[in-house]
């Protein structure tokens, strides 16, 4: 089933923060978030066994339970299995990714893209989500951000295991939709490139956002729509950068984006706009993207979230922010002409 057909709305719940991304979140913050969310109308949650070492998907079956399953969409990831040993949480070697779950569980993770690994580690999200069912599975990371030189190689071993195992879990109905979930575009060209298997869509994030969006317009987003699938765009934030966080790329946020940051909001405030209602709406502006999925660990960024989709936007801001050069000539924007 295509991605997009799975899909319940437009506004999914990124639950990375639940992992105790950055900060150690209290437990009934996490919960209370997740319900806020719930409360909001949003039924389509996304989470991985990555995040905290399976803290976000423990905090997230906890806040759904009791829930009616047929009610809402789960997505999770294949990829990394999360073992009952514990280890030393500053020695993991997580590429660029280095100190972002530093406050999660110090249970130890596996990288296993095999057959048997995504079995299992499906087994083990569905045991933590405490349901019978994922909706959607995504294989986590298969990138040049994790993996260096080695992430061909990585993508290889996913390509002869997860990707034919969740193809066959698909048809025999067992998930409705997989594909990738990574932060770069090139894992997602070589994928589409390939006769099989047959992906339903993508889960791309940082790579379609307000502030960096120019490459995934050359190839990613032409080739997605060639094959009529879509993107849920994660991270429409820039890990916080676009709405006055330090962090870009889960990094402290270079010279060159602060400053394009900044030129973004003196128009945005000049037309009263908030930097979310601008950031989601130009995400959602491109037909390939069928969701955004920000990530929130505090009960009130789900409203602000909602207000931002619903803000309205007049065409002269996006096309102002063309003819300053602040988004490429390429990019569909809303109501701009």
């Amino acid at each position: 089933m295509a991605l997009k057909d799975v899909l319940p709305g437009q506004l999914g719940f990124g639950a990375a923060p639940l992992g105790n991304m950055f900060r150690d979140i209290p437990e009934q913050e996490a919960l209370a978030t997740v319900n806020a969310a719930w409360e909001d109308g949003i039924r389509y949650f996304d989470t991985a066994p990555f995040y905290g070492a399976g803290l976000a998907e423990i905090r997230m079956g906890a806040a759904l339970v009791g829930r009616k399953r047929s009610d809402y969409v789960v997505s999770t990831k294949v990829g990394r299995l999360i073992l009952d040993e514990i280890e030393d949480v500053g020695g993991r070697d997580l590429g660029e990714k280095g100190g972002v779950f530093k406050h999660g569980r110090p249970n130890r993770i596996v990288n296993d893209y095999s057959r048997d690994g995504t079995l299992r580690s499906i087994d083990d999200s569905l045991k933590r989500l405490g349901t019978d069912h994922v909706d959607i599975a995504f294989v986590h990371d298969v990138a040049q951000d994790f993996y260096g030189d080695e992430w061909l190689s990585v993508f290889e071993s996913a390509r002869k295991g997860a990707f034919k195992t969740l193809d066959r879990l698909r048809d025999e109905g067992v998930i409705k939709a997989w594909g990738l979930g990574v932060n770069r575009v090139e894992p997602i060209e070589l994928l589409l490139a390939l006769d099989e298997p047959r992906p339903d869509g993508f889960l791309l994030a940082g790579r379609y956002t307000l502030l960096d969006h120019a490459r995934a317009l050359q190839r990613v987003m032409p080739m997605v729509a060639e094959h009529e699938l879509a993107i849920v765009v994660g991270g429409p934030y820039s890990s916080g950068a676009l709405v006055g966080g330090p962090n870009f790329e889960y990094a402290p946020a270079p010279p060159e984006i602060l400053d394009k940051v900044a030129r973004i909001k003196t128009i945005a405030d000049r037309y009263g706009i908030s930097m979310k209602a601008a950031g989601l709406q130009f995400a959602l502006a491109n037909p390939v993207v069928a969701a955004v999925i920000p990530g929130a660990s505090r009960p009130a960024r789900i409203a602000e979230d909602r207000a931002a989709l619903d803000q309205s936007i007049p065409g002269d801001f996006w096309r102002e922010l063309r003819s300053a050069g602040l988004v490429n000539p390429a990019a569909p924007l809303p109501d701009a002409g």
